[in-house]
């Protein structure tokens, strides 16, 4: 992930760090309240998405000015990984790049349905789930959405900036570390605590502990893939948007389905925190484990 011209980058300010995300999110969340009056039509549901959106749109504006500043980094888009480092060929610059990024894009697709398929099977061998194979084409769009949607807003800020920050502040490994617990940190795991019920506190733990190691194979496939964020993207949208899908009409899961397979959550469980999950981001971890200390290598073309 870090360039060559590391030891030349200052490192970021702590308290501009943690208020960076923050500052643009309540801009945006400012900037959509008028929207209460000039579409009184709209839910205050929608009007919270709209500042997400801007909020959105603030980061993409404001990141390479934030790269170029802090990280004196002159190709922000490619330090982010949204773009390959690759030369200008005499086939257009486009030509050699889009591969790349369709190529790690399936690679965590594939990744995904991996994931998510066998999870899948099991539930429905064991009773657990009924197949509906009843997908509306709203549905695929909200998934199709979640998939580059979430994915890649999530992978930019997580796996972009915020992972490259932590390793100007804290160090390669640290760092790695760190935006995993943030990552995992910052999602409504806590939710699931109910007082008095000392079952839901370890349901919360488990999806605590699920998002920590999410966290962590993120990283990893980014590193795998010579920093490209598009093999990360691909992975957490797949899963997010692939268990939409499959929740939206494509099986019905049984209301006695045990948390520790299909993930806690009561009515809306994330098998991210569940046995299975566990045991395969443990797999990909271990499959990963050789770029946990060396460099990311060149994405293949």
């Amino acid at each position: 992930m870090a360039s060559g011209s590391d030891a030349a980058v200052q490192r970021p300010r702590w308290w501009a760090t943690l208020l960076y995300v923050p500052v643009l999110f309540a801009f945006g969340w400012l900037c959509s309240r008028p929207l209460l009056l000039l579409a009184p039509g709209w839910r205050l549901d929608q009007v919270d998405l709209a500042g997400l959106v801007m909020s959105l749109v603030l980061l993409l504006v404001t990141l390479p000015l934030r790269l170029r500043r802090v990280w004196q980094d002159n190709c922000p888009w490619q330090r982010l990984g949204v773009i390959p480092a690759l030369p200008i060929s005499a086939r257009g610059w486009g030509d050699a790049a889009m591969p790349a990024l369709v190529r790690a894009l399936g690679r965590g697709l594939l990744k995904a349905l991996l994931l998510l398929g066998p999870l899948t099977l099991l539930l429905l061998l064991v009773g657990q789930a009924r197949w509906l194979g009843d997908l509306g084409g709203g549905e695929l769009l909200n998934a199709l959405a979640l998939v580059l949607g979430v994915g890649f807003a999530e992978e930019l800020l997580f796996r972009g900036w915020l992972w490259g920050e932590l390793e100007l502040l804290l160090g390669r490994r640290r760092g790695l570390i760190a935006q995993a617990g943030i990552f995992a940190l910052l999602h409504p795991w806590y939710r699931l605590i109910t007082p008095g019920d000392p079952g839901a506190a370890l349901e919360a733990l488990a999806l605590l502990g699920g998002l920590t190691l999410l966290g962590l194979v993120l990283a990893l496939q980014r590193r795998a893939d010579g920093g490209l964020l598009w093999g990360a993207v691909g992975l957490h949208g797949g899963l997010v948007g692939g268990w939409f899908a499959l929740q939206s009409g494509l099986i019905q899961l049984s209301p006695a389905a045990p948390a520790w397979l299909v993930g806690p959550g009561g009515a809306n469980p994330n098998p991210i925190g569940g046995l299975f999950g566990w045991l395969g981001l443990g797999l990909l971890l271990w499959v990963r484990r050789r770029w946990w200390s060396e460099p990311s290598r060149q994405p293949r073309s």
